[in-house]
């Protein structure tokens, strides 16, 4: 019974640890400004600027008698709340939140987005376009404002105006505000949703990603690692130069650790082999020479590639490309029957003639042998109008 005890509490830590936010309470960036408000008269006040990344805030409005200071600031007090999901634990996090002294004084307020939507309250009192009304005036007051539950707060918001309206009829009120901004770790470096979407734009018309039946997660994979090296300041003022060769340079590595190497890859031989099949060795060659391009080439990979190189009547491409799958394998045959073929067809006869012989009595794969394949290849050679007077030769000395 212990153990079931000690691991359900030690799952309900883990869930809320895991439960917390990535970010911190600005306090280097937090508005603290001590407002003087004529009797009857309404002022606006605007916060200083939100750094990048601000998704909530704590703001904390107190009315002081003259001569009365702060028992604390906000600052402080939020320093022993690791994140804003603990303020809104019940009513208890919002009364701590409060000043512990208050004058007599009340006042309303009224937040703004924008300064431009201030002018009416100045005018006339209107509120019409605030984003949050306090209407009942208050000695103190302390709210949290977030993207998710509130329309003053959005992500490309950089700071917010406090309207207050002095209900002292005689006398002049002080108001001291107070906000603190917490900051998201991740979007404190800029990568917005739409900055984020914008690399991901891009990444989708590059080369690479356009061969790619699904490049989702490549693009994903290079953008972490862009937003992991750079903030989004540091990416754009890189030159396009430098910007392209970042893409490069992760594309290279993503391509490998999301699997998808292998994925384009084998899709290339599959489309190669097809076009082998219909004729189409320029698509064929194209298509294996990617493969070789992007060092993923197998013997086997040569042997295709040169057997198209064959059928198109380029024999010294053929046999530099089978010459490579030899030193990848010297045991795939395949790759000795077509550069036997390319000897042959290049006039090289004698060398044509020890490759043929040496491997006469093998088999090229499980199920073919050596001589069957080579009067497979000649009848190809033939419908693709390739004729050699030694044919009969080899076919001869292959019985």
């Amino acid at each position: 019974m212990k153990k079931i005890i000690l691991g359900l509490l030690i799952s309900l830590f883990y869930q809320a640890v895991s439960a917390q936010k990535t970010g911190y309470w600005d306090k280097e960036r937090a508005t603290y400004k001590e407002i003087v408000v004529s009797a009857r008269d309404r002022i606006v006040v605007e916060t200083d600027d939100f750094p990048a990344g601000t998704t909530e805030l704590i703001y904390r409005i107190t009315l002081l008698d003259d001569n009365q200071q702060m028992a604390g600031s906000l600052v402080s007090v939020l320093k022993s709340i690791p994140d804003p999901s603990g303020i809104s634990q019940g009513s208890a996090g919002a009364v701590f939140l409060l000043s512990k002294i208050s004058g007599e004084d009340k006042c309303k307020y009224a937040i703004f987005s924008k300064k431009e939507l201030t002018a009416d309250y100045i005018s006339n009192g209107g509120t019409a376009d605030a984003c949050l009304v306090q209407s009942t005036a208050l000695s103190k007051d302390a709210k949290r404002l977030s993207i998710e539950k509130s329309g003053c707060i959005k992500a490309n918001t950089a700071k917010l105006f406090f309207g207050f309206e002095s209900s002292n009829w005689i006398m002049k009120q002080k108001i001291v505000l107070e906000v603190v901004p917490w900051v998201d770790a991740k979007l404190s470096r800029g990568w917005t949703l739409e900055n984020r979407k914008n690399i991901f734009s891009q990444c989708k018309t590059s080369a690479l990603a356009r061969k790619m039946v699904n490049s989702d997660d490549f693009c994903v994979c290079i953008g972490e690692k862009i937003q992991k090296q750079y903030s989004y300041a540091e990416f754009q003022k890189l030159l396009p130069m430098e910007q392209a060769k970042a893409y490069k340079d992760f594309g290279a590595s993503c391509f490998e650790e999301t699997g998808i190497a292998k994925t384009v890859f084998n899709d290339l031989r599959v489309k190669a082999a097809t076009n082998i099949k219909t004729a189409d060795y320029g698509a064929a060659i194209k298509n294996y020479n990617e493969i070789v391009i992007q060092k993923k080439a197998t013997a086997l990979d040569y042997a295709n590639l040169g057997y198209a190189y064959l059928l198109t009547k380029q024999y010294g491409k053929a046999i530099k490309s089978l010459k490579e799958g030899e030193k990848m394998d010297d045991t795939e045959l395949l790759v000795k029957l077509n550069l036997a073929h390319a000897y042959l067809l290049n006039g090289e006869y004698a060398k044509a003639k020890t490759i043929y012989k040496t491997y006469q009595n093998q088999n090229v794969t499980d199920k073919v042998s050596w001589t069957q394949k080579i009067k497979d290849d000649y009848q190809d050679f033939a419908k693709a109008g390739i004729q050699n007077q030694d044919f009969d030769k080899i076919l001869k000395l292959s019985k």
